[in-house]
């Protein structure tokens, strides 16, 4: 039997446990069991944006109302009717939260291969890319649960930076972040001081202000309720990885025409009122990381950006220390825990999840 975590699609909070009968492998497919895998923020973001992105579609249930979260994590594969793929081949990509999948590898290299499966074929590619692990080298592999744990948050985080250089930084002066403490914002942080290009300010809870300070990568960091200590004559980007309504209108109300940009990331704070959309300044709008991905593809050649993004994750991996302590738990109700743990925003800024059935 294979074992789900299946979730509500209108109520990302409330989760389940299921088991549904093993699929039959045909041929040129492969089984892989679903090894250690992260749990962060970006796995909420999913389930909140799941409908209108499409995350709900790559690793569909049969259960009206509820859909898979999708992962990143390791896998093995343990059956395999694909030549290319023997069985004991470990990979690493987006899988599901569940403890095991079928795939159809396709265009396969020493690598890794793309999942072929005739669902996902409309979907961004860079989703149905997996990474062969058996031959790592020792700088990623040392660093296995932070590459499932902050890579694919790092990963937008770059490219978010990219972005906004792309776009001549919107001619603003500064970027304010929204939930400075969550770990796609203070990458995005990290990147954009790397640059230097802007002043980058943190927005955060008041009980993650010394937190975020103490990563190093903003200029300041100022709690919510701080917003009209900020100048509003200065030109401004705001990146929201909160989805905090009265944030975002806060933000808009206080520089009005000055914020050049506001773009929306994650929902860090999913439960909270959305903005609507009569504020002042430009429009907010949902930042997708694929869609800057594949115009890099097109101008630099495919596949380009995501290797500059994983060299300068590694790179910052080994910067980052002992800022995030990493817990494990085993088991499927561990899993299920820790997911309902996550989407309550009961994970601290500072603590990282490792799971697996």
């Amino acid at each position: 039997m294979t074992t789900k975590l299946l979730v509500n699609r209108s109520q990302i909070g409330e989760a389940k446990l299921v088991e549904r009968p093993e699929e039959a492998l045909a041929d040129g497919e492969v089984r892989v069991r679903v090894n250690q895998f992260a749990l962060t923020a970006n796995n909420i973001t999913y389930a909140l944006t799941g409908g209108q992105i499409g995350y709900w579609r790559f690793f569909p249930d049969t259960e009206e109302g509820w859909g898979v979260v999708p992962i990143w994590g390791f896998g093995t594969v343990t059956e395999s009717l694909s030549d290319p793929v023997p069985v004991g081949t470990t990979i690493w990509g987006f899988l599901p939260m569940a403890s095991d999948l079928v795939m159809r590898p396709e265009r396969v290299t020493i690598g890794g291969f793309t999942d072929g499966a005739l669902h996902r074929q409309e979907l961004p590619y860079v989703y149905n890319l997996y990474a062969r692990t058996n031959d790592d080298p020792t700088e990623l592999a040392t660093i296995a649960d932070l590459r499932s744990l902050v890579f694919p948050l790092f990963t937008t985080a770059y490219v978010l930076d990219d972005y906004i250089a792309d776009n001549d930084g919107f001619g603003a002066a500064q970027v304010i972040l929204g939930s400075a403490s969550s770990k796609t914002a203070f990458g995005v942080a990290h990147f954009l001081k790397e640059r230097g290009a802007q002043s980058v300010i943190g927005l955060t809870s008041p009980g993650n202000i010394g937190f975020a300070e103490g990563l190093g990568y903003y200029d300041q960091v100022i709690g919510y309720d701080a917003i009209d200590t900020l100048d509003p004559a200065v030109a401004t980007i705001f990146v929201d990885m909160s989805g905090n309504g009265d944030v975002v209108a806060s933000v808009h109300h206080h520089f009005g025409d000055q914020l050049k940009a506001s773009i929306g990331v994650g929902a860090t704070h999913w439960s909270a009122a959305r903005a609507g959309q009569a504020l002042p300044g430009p429009r907010p709008a949902f930042f997708f990381a694929p869609g800057q991905i594949a115009k890099r593809d097109t101008e630099w050649g495919r596949g380009e950006i995501m290797r500059r993004a994983s060299a300068a994750n590694i790179a910052f991996c080994q910067l980052l220390g002992e800022r995030v302590a990493i817990t494990h738990q085993e088991g499927a109700e561990a899993v299920a825990s820790a997911y309902r743990e996550m989407a309550a925003g009961q994970v601290p800024p500072d603590r990282g999840l490792i799971v697996q059935f």
